[in-house]
């Protein structure tokens, strides 16, 4: 009895310290780059480009906050970026056909819902993998974006819908302060709640947590509920922004999600990932894309830049996991 009583706050303890330390360096990386792109490019400092940034990098961390969540169940969800995509084009069809902003918009929230369920029941009711369940999701939901919109993307939106894109407050971009709340939201979902607890315990030993007595299998659709729910949220802004739902957006977003979580300290084994980590390393994406693209660097050697440092973040993940 001792034993285990002393074992347990042992490996919490451990794992507090590693989630110190990722977001320690993770935050180091951030700073090492704002210092080079700097030095490079004079213009990289401005407050206008820090804005910019911050900009960039709302739609990633609203879709990281939900990929960390299926990562920390050592799952994946490779459907964000089509969800974006149609919950987008699902808002604007709405109000289209003249339904009010707020209705419009929480049709394209419900859609990623949806989404996230049907998700989640592929897994936990038709034993399908995660990689297989979603990247069917992915074709399927990016089939019917460019089967509603044939391929052309929906314009002429309302200004009350745009002004989340375009508009700022305190010289802050709206888009800003409604990613902020979601970090919020869930971050205190992931951290305070029986919600958190078992996702956690599902990614660290999933048999265990089952019996247990914990209902892995509703956890489970509930975990990918969120991330379709954020990524619709997600689809939502860059919507917006755009003032269009094109039916390609949002195209490789899953990987900068991926990317961006595993950066930030959630591992590919499942039972760890922290939000202040995620919104950190989704910065560490939106950075070096920017000061590669004021470099002016071509897209494609941005695209091999960030898969190097994709396999760099899971090797580190995967040695730190055997120290």
């Amino acid at each position: 009895m001792s034993q285990a009583t002393v074992e347990v706050p042992t490996k919490q303890k451990a794992k507090m310290s590693r989630q110190k330390r990722q977001i320690l360096s993770t935050l180091a990386a951030l700073l090492m780059l704002f210092l080079f792109f700097t030095l490079a490019n004079r213009n990289f400092i401005s407050m206008m480009n820090i804005l910019n940034i911050l900009k960039q990098a709302t739609p990633i961390i609203i879709i990281a906050i939900g990929q960390t969540f299926v990562l920390i169940t050592a799952g994946i969800d490779l459907s964000i970026g089509s969800v974006i995509a149609c919950s987008g084009v699902v808002a604007a069809i709405f109000m289209r056909d003249g339904m009010p902003v707020w209705i419009s918009m929480v049709a394209g929230l419900l859609f990623g819902v949806l989404v996230g369920i049907i998700n989640g029941s592929l897994i936990v009711y038709g034993k399908l993998p995660a990689f297989i369940a979603t990247m069917g999701t992915m074709t399927t939901v990016r089939g019917l974006a460019l089967f509603l919109t044939q391929g052309i993307p929906i314009g002429s939106l309302p200004k009350e819908f745009t002004q989340i894109g375009t508009q700022r407050t305190f010289n802050v971009p709206n888009q800003v302060y409604i990613m902020a709340i979601l970090a919020i939201i869930f971050g205190f979902v992931l951290s305070k709640t029986k919600i958190g607890r078992y996702t956690y315990a599902m990614g660290s030993n999933y048999e265990a947590t089952r019996l247990s007595g914990v209902n892995v299998n509703l956890t489970l659709i509930i975990v990918y509920t969120i991330s379709g729910f954020l990524a619709a949220w997600a689809g939502m802004i860059m919507t917006a922004n755009v003032i269009s739902a094109a039916p390609t957006a949002g195209d490789g977003y899953e990987l900068d999600a991926v990317a961006s979580s595993v950066i930030g300290g959630a591992s590919t084994l499942g039972g760890e990932g922290i939000i202040p980590g995620t919104v950190l390393g989704a910065l560490v994406i939106a950075t070096l894309r920017n000061g590669l693209n004021l470099s002016g660097a071509s897209p494609f050697i941005q695209k091999m830049i960030i898969g190097i440092v994709i396999i760099a973040a899971v090797f580190i993940d995967r040695f730190k996991r055997e120290d």
